[in-house]
């Protein structure tokens, strides 16, 4: 039996090790025994077998980047309910009460950006798909 701490950590240690040197194998590997033909081919980018089109810098709409900073909110408050759950048998009920609360801000703020239209990927010339930040910016300009 492993008796000190670095016996404990010495497999964990030699997989590491291994890991590495099988990675690092793979890659001298491809290296050296790979061909280095280089063309205008070769040097295209590769988009999923697709010829690419266009300017790679174009601009998204921002309606993308709200969703991505969205879901990162979302994803972060939910969060913060694991440890919650993990000890939901030896919290007091004013634990339950505040999670209750802080789960009914969340679901406020889901649906009031459901509300205004955030989240509705509609045409842009339809009156359903109307543009997020410019209904938040009015919103917090007449506030």
């Amino acid at each position: 039996m492993p008796t000190s701490a670095a016996e404990n950590y010495f497999p964990v240690l030699l997989q590491i090790l291994i890991a590495m040197a099988v990675a690092g194998g793979m890659v001298g590997g491809s290296f050296f025994l790979g061909h280095k033909v280089r063309n205008r081919i070769k040097d295209m980018p590769y988009e999923s077998g697709m010829v690419p089109t266009g300017d790679a810098r174009g601009r998204f709409s921002v309606k993308f980047y709200l969703v991505g900073m969205l879901f990162i909110l979302f994803d972060i408050e939910a969060i913060f309910l694991y440890p919650w759950v993990v000890v939901f048998h030896e919290l007091k009920m004013l634990a339950f009460i505040e999670m209750v609360l802080f789960i009914v801000f969340v679901l406020a703020g889901f649906f009031y950006i459901w509300k205004k239209g955030v989240l509705n990927w509609a045409a842009e010339g339809n009156d359903e798909g109307k543009d997020a930040v410019r209904i938040l910016s009015h919103d917090q300009h007449a506030a």
